[in-house]
């Protein structure tokens, strides 16, 4: 072979890029480990760095704190979310489309999160968040601007004025709660596998409509 179509060595710049990314997988990997096996308060950032032999300045190179590495794969889950939305047929009425949306990505999500840490560690992470009340405080806070921004993008999809029409900001409270319920009632369960989170969203997602639209009373 010619010696001008060989390929040449890596850029220096991207094997760079490759080993940060890696320093900041192990670190996230090591403090969600010991986040979910010895408790999130009783964890420092120099346990976290210790584990994978670096300075507590490299952790913070990479995260702002313990709370950023603790939602970093919820905050990444969140953001295929919203493209799921963006990219859902325009025929499918909103809640369909979110409907759809959460349970797709659910299928999918394995992929993007194995890219970084293994999907039974953000399983047990986001166990971890909704027991811990300083992490669940900051989540619950993080969905009300979720929420808000899901319902521009459904505004946007619909072609209607967010602020001058309630329905997109009434369809998009009444998906987050029943998603707030579900995610509260699997991390009481036993199973925190991702079938045992997908099934129970499309059965409590399933019950919207009936339950607005339907009078319950049988007598």
């Amino acid at each position: 072979m010619d010696t001008a179509d060989r390929p040449g060595p890596a850029p220096r710049q991207g094997l760079r890029e490759l080993k940060k990314q890696r320093t900041r997988d192990a670190l996230l990997h090591a403090a969600l480990e010991l986040f979910t096996t010895q408790g999130y308060e009783q964890t420092t950032v120099d346990e976290i760095a210790e584990a994978v032999d670096v300075s507590q300045r490299t952790f913070f190179r990479y995260f702002a704190g313990k709370e950023e590495a603790a939602l970093f794969t919820q905050r990444l889950t969140e953001s295929q979310f919203l493209t799921a939305v963006r990219e859902r047929p325009l025929h499918e009425a909103p809640l369909e489309a979110l409907r759809r949306s959460v349970l797709e990505s659910w299928d999918t999500i394995g992929e993007a999160i194995e890219a970084v840490i293994p999907i039974e560690l953000h399983m047990r992470t986001l166990r971890l968040i909704e027991s811990t009340p300083a992490l669940l405080a900051v989540s619950l806070r993080r969905s009300v601007e979720l929420e808000e921004e899901i319902a521009q993008v459904i505004a946007e999809r619909e072609g209607l004025d967010v602020d001058g029409d309630p329905r997109p900001r009434v369809a998009v409270a009444v998906f987050g709660g029943v998603m707030r319920m579900t995610s509260r009632l699997w991390g009481q369960g036993e199973d925190i596998g991702v079938e045992a989170i997908r099934e129970l969203t499309a059965s409590y997602l399933g019950h919207v409509g009936p339950s607005l639209a339907e009078t319950w009373r049988t007598e």
